[in-house]
């Protein structure tokens, strides 16, 4: 038998040129059976990169044809995943295309179909090993010392030992007629020259026993079927490519070229599991991560930008993305550097976007109405400037703000007996003659306001921390934030004067 490469089956070698002058189709195939987690997105994220770099299509396939595990909840959950991470596919569910349907569970004719011209070309057989036969089979193999394939004792039956078996409705497998010697090799995108030999291949099942189609045979046939050039996927499907390989020769169709991005690792080296945290994308968006700040991560995880920049906006990560610079060793998950992105992100988003983001929460918590005035918008989007400068995400950007919009009800426990308790009345006194001296700073602004806080200083001849942290504490309640003079002049002089009065008051009292 001779591969369209001019080699034998049993020497076939893919990869490593152009896929015939064709526009680059790439596709990502989830099964519904679970939440869209890290290591999809970030195989899901380089294949959509890889198409809009190239111009390409980006396919999305959902392969369902475990039927007990998949459930509707987890595919509209990765449909509903892609969309919040702004990854919008160019054929699949929802928006059609010249190859659907894009459902396995759906496909099922053309599997059928797919399977007739094997087994009409002898390219596959019927397997009626019992479980208890290649159980016992694996076992001898181990005791032998050689690899626990499948020993081929239905490979080489007779049409009339077949149409017995058939007759006496012995339940039977389809299995892969692989070749018996030589070797696969493919030029992986990212590992180089990859070789396979042929006994690894073994007559693996392409159609199983309940009348479905396998993992691999559905892939292949649905791969071949929409024209897909490059197959780019997580290393652990490494070791199924010669496989895929003889799988699409046998089909008569072009092979793809391959690209197995590299595994991702808990911070221990350990497979990354829910004990590291979240590892769903769902997971992600509960906890404030920005859909732009994840992607932001799933590039790095990989994959080096160059010149030392980790930030990257999704409308730069097109172009530098190159399936060449993507890493062969593993990616170690790191959440504090996802949540440095988020915060980074946070900082850069533009502040009418964050109150957009945000705006359903302020409501909620009764700080705006849909009848906001120019003046009072225009204070919200500086208080969000100003906060986001510190915030790490969304939902602590919000916390964060709670003081520009509500009175401050308690203070910070370490910072109360740091700064209002220690010195006691002297702290008291100081904020009451602070609060009376507001009526001075005209304008009331940054720079007006800093420097009236330093004759303050001055004049009593104290360190600026002794007032200067006290004040912050009676404004927010908080120790950190941004700076005190932002908080002042955004606040405004009435509402500094009651809060600092508010603060000696409660100091007095607790002496």
């Amino acid at each position: 038998m001779t591969t369209k490469h001019g080699s034998s089956i049993g020497e076939s070698e893919v990869g490593g040129s152009e896929f015939d002058g064709e526009t680059i189709r790439v596709r990502f195939a989830p099964s519904p059976t679970g939440a869209l987690h890290i290591g999809g997105a970030r195989t899901a994220y380089f294949n959509w990169l890889y198409a809009r770099k190239h111009k390409g299509t980006f396919v999305l396939r959902i392969d369902d044809t475990d039927t007990s595990r998949s459930t509707e909840e987890s595919y509209q959950q990765i449909l509903d995943s892609f969309r919040w991470l702004g990854l919008n596919w160019d054929e699949g569910p929802d928006v059609g295309g010249p190859y659907g349907p894009y459902r396995q569970s759906q496909r099922m004719s053309v599997y059928e179909e797919s399977l007739a011209r094997l087994v009409e070309d002898d390219k596959v057989y019927p397997c009626f090993c019992s479980t208890e036969q290649l159980q016992e089979d694996r076992e001898l193999a181990q005791k032998e010392g050689r690899a626990p394939r499948y020993a081929g004792r239905c490979r080489d039956l007779s049409d009339a030992q077949r149409k017995a078996k058939l007759d006496a409705g012995t339940a039977f497998v389809y299995r892969f007629r692989s070749p018996a010697e030589g070797e696969v090799k493919i030029e992986d995108e990212i590992r180089g020259e990859v070789t396979f030999a042929a006994a690894e291949v073994d007559d693996f099942i392409v159609w199983k026993a309940d009348g479905t189609p396998t993992y691999h045979f559905a892939s292949c046939v649905d791969d071949a079927a929409m024209k897909i050039t490059h197959i780019i996927r997580a290393e652990e499907h490494l070791s199924n490519t010669p496989r895929h390989v003889v799988l699409f020769e046998a089909l008569s169709a072009q092979v793809p070229k391959f690209a197995h991005v590299p595994m991702i690792l808990a911070p221990d080296r350990s497979k990354l599991s829910k004990r590291h945290g979240a590892t769903s994308v769902q997971e992600y968006r509960d906890d404030g991560i920005l859909p732009d700040a994840l992607l932001n991560y799933l590039l790095l995880l990989g994959f080096s930008p160059g010149d030392g920049n980790d930030f990257v906006a999704a409308d730069e990560a097109v172009n530098l993305f190159d399936l060449g610079k993507v890493t062969k060793h593993a990616a170690v998950y790191d959440v504090k550097k996802l949540e440095w992105l988020n915060a980074l992100h946070v900082r850069n988003m533009n502040p009418d976007e964050i109150i957009n983001r945000i705006w359903a929460q302020m409501q909620h918590r009764g700080w705006v109405t849909n009848s906001e005035s120019r003046e009072r918008l225009a204070w919200v989007r500086t208080v969000i400037q100003t906060v986001a400068q510190r915030a790490r995400s969304l939902d602590d950007l919000v916390a964060n703000m709670s003081y520009y919009f509500e009175s401050v009800s308690e203070y910070d426990e370490k910072g109360e007996k740091k700064h209002f308790i220690k010195l006691g009345t002297v702290v008291a006194d100081r904020l009451a003659k602070a609060a009376d001296s507001l009526a001075e700073v005209q304008p009331f602004t940054v720079a007006a306001l800093e420097q009236h806080y330093r004759k303050l200083i001055s004049a009593w001849g104290i360190k600026g921390g002794e007032l200067i942290h006290p004040t912050r504490l009676a404004l927010s309640g908080m120790t950190v934030g941004p700076g005190l003079f932002d908080i002042m002049a955004l606040l405004g002089q009435e509402e500094c004067e009651t809060r600092m009065e508010n603060a000696a008051a409660y100091i007095r009292k607790q002496m």
